[in-house]
């Protein structure tokens, strides 16, 4: 299982430890990920997703994962997510006709 953020994409960075007498040496800098059951409203079910904290966070700001897919392009997003999103788009084309 790769440790990329679902949502927003955020996945490892790589950067160096720096000792006292200035020797650098490569680590990895992981995201704090987390598993979330997040509900769907407007699809009216539950979906398990790993996503970091900064991801939660924003997915909150934002009032919900419906509107957070709504304001997000897809290729940032999982290809899970994505699926999900054009879900709701379908849904919201149905119940707007």
């Amino acid at each position: 299982m790769s440790r990329v953020c679902e949502l927003t994409g955020k996945g490892r960075q790589v950067g160096n430890n720096v000792s006292h007498a200035n020797n650098k040496t490569k680590r990895t800098f992981l995201p704090n990920l987390q598993n979330v059951t997040l509900m769907s409203d407007s699809l009216e079910k539950s979906i398990k997703l790993r996503v970091s904290t900064h991801g939660l966070r924003s997915v909150e700001h934002v009032g919900g994962l419906d509107n957070w897919l709504t304001k997000t392009s897809e290729d940032k997003l999982s290809p899970r997510v994505a699926k999900l999103k054009r879900e709701l788009a379908k849904k919201a084309k149905s119940t707007a006709a």
